[in-house]
């Protein structure tokens, strides 16, 4: 099997580390401590990809449509196409309103995580998507029933994701802000990828954020902790490349 295709997430200097983005068709695990930007993260890698001419979908567990649009909007001031792609639909975010409610209502936990994975499809084939986000994986941690039940659902999301020939980021909160305290979760293990995105100081204006990539499978990739910023153009992550320029 020759070289995938790699992905661009568009994401200034994440390309650079991944030397040249992501292998196409990589499910890819964002892991970071509350405020580390992992939704922006995911939204940006969407937008981005819209831009390029591959749509995508977000699927926000978490969050409304409504809310996801205008927190990206106020941290990227400088998107200023974000209503156009939405309308002509390359960037899509989907409303998980029924799927949170049967969620939350304790149903068969199998036949809701069924109707998950159909209604991502379904939002996929709308948009012919390329790439999707999911947002997160932490919440359905919080939903379903056991650890068991949660790994075996994880797996089955990601083999869907692979066998719809997607590209995803699948987001996860961890406890742990800081790469000293930082452990794995043994799920983390049947991704593609895994990015970690670290905050360290007091939580304010002293708060430095810092971002690794654990693992890419199909391509070399930067093993540095690299700072970055979240920035009104977007994220932007100061790779080695930029310092050496700096």
């Amino acid at each position: 099997m020759g070289m995938r295709r790699k992905v661009k997430t568009g994401i200034d200097g994440l390309d650079d580390m991944l030397l040249g983005g992501l292998p196409e068709m990589n499910q890819v695990v964002v892991a970071g401590g509350p405020g580390t930007g992992k939704t922006l993260f995911g939204f940006e890698f969407l937008y981005k990809g819209a831009k390029l001419g591959e749509p995508g979908v977000l699927i926000p567990l978490e969050e409304t449509p409504e809310m996801i649009i205008d927190n990206a909007k106020s941290a990227f001031t400088g998107f200023s196409d974000i209503d156009k792609l939405i309308k002509d639909n390359t960037l899509c975010i989907y409303d998980t309103l029924d799927i949170r409610s049967y969620l939350n209502s304790r149903e068969d936990q199998k036949e809701t995580f069924a109707r998950l994975v159909s209604e991502i499809e379904e939002a996929v084939q709308e948009n012919g998507a390329k790439r999707v986000v999911f947002d997160s994986l932490s919440l359905l941690k919080l939903l379903l029933k056991g650890e068991q039940d949660y790994r075996s659902m994880s797996m089955d999301l990601v083999g869907n994701l692979r066998r719809m020939k997607l590209t995803s980021v699948l987001t996860t909160e961890i406890d742990v802000a800081e790469k000293s305290r930082m452990y794995f979760l043994p799920e983390f293990f049947f991704y593609d990828g895994i990015i970690t995105m670290y905050s360290s100081g007091d939580g304010g204006a002293n708060r430095a954020l810092t971002m690794e990539v654990i693992k890419m499978r199909g391509t070399s990739h930067s093993r540095a902790t690299v700072p970055y910023e979240i920035t009104t153009k977007g994220m932007d992550i100061l790779s080695l490349a930029q310092r050496g320029k700096g």
